[in-house]
């Protein structure tokens, strides 16, 4: 009995063992999606383990250009995705979808707004954004507020946090009154609603780039996920998710 079990043991180990381990460094507003893909993927490819990094695009890029291992990198914003490729440090790579930037709100919120100038409003004292140095949303609401003339007037009020999904969680929590997310954090949460979804003439395009990282030390299974999120059954979990395929 025992010695049946170790076999078992010994068999399962061999099996993770012969796993190639895929390094995907993906944009914190990807998670819920990818790792539905992963599923899939892996349920047709036993022999990859796919392992997922998730975080701000702006550290992510940084983490690349200091060597950090990365088979793949998904970007929520062109800016990071182009200063890896003009360092020579991405080989394929091509956009992929498309978001839209909203503001949320607690879900039992009762605060009205029509325009992101009401956030300098008595009712709104803490207004949550991703930090504009690393996170492409918060790059985003920056460029909306600064357009709209009040990104100054707001300082006292703005609560920086290291990615989208802190954000989510600030408002999510009750310790910001609003956020800038994505629509797709926003539908992920039953403790968050839309308040307003953000004109798109008042900040840069929300393209979601992925690429190859060159010095992936799996290129051919790289390439092989790199293509499967092209596929119709990866992009009908993406658009299930909110996002928008890129044209």
């Amino acid at each position: 009995m025992v010695a049946g079990v170790s076999a078992g043991s010994a068999g399962d180990v061999e099996a993770a063992v012969k796993k190639t381990e895929i390094i995907v460094s993906a944009a914190a507003s990807l998670q819920d999606s990818l790792d539905k893909i992963a599923v899939q993927y892996e349920k047709q490819h036993p022999e990859i383990k796919l392992v997922f990094n998730y975080g701000a695009s702006g550290t992510l890029q940084k983490q690349i250009e200091q060597g950090a291992p990365a088979d793949l990198f998904f970007s929520a914003g062109d800016k990071q995705m182009n200063a890896l490729v003009d360092k020579g440090l991405i080989a394929d790579h091509k956009a992929l979808l498309k978001n839209q930037l909203v503001l949320v709100v607690p879900s039992d919120s009762n605060t009205k707004l029509t325009t992101i100038t009401d956030l300098t409003a008595p009712a709104f004292k803490k207004v949550a954004v991703g930090q504009p140095e690393s996170v492409p949303a918060g790059q985003y609401a920056q460029q909306s507020l600064t357009a709209k003339k009040v990104w100054d007037t707001l300082q006292s009020k703005l609560v920086f946090a290291k990615d989208v999904r802190q954000v989510l969680s600030y408002v999510e929590t009750g310790n910001a009154d609003a956020g800038f997310v994505y629509k797709t954090d926003a539908l992920t949460s039953k403790k968050v609603k839309i308040a307003l979804t953000v004109g798109g003439h008042v900040h840069k395009a929300i393209n979601y780039p992925v690429g190859i990282v060159k010095d992936s030390k799996h290129p051919a299974e790289a390439k092989a996920f790199y293509s499967y999120v092209q596929t119709t059954a990866a992009s009908s979990v993406l658009t299930g998710y909110g996002f928008q395929l890129a044209k």
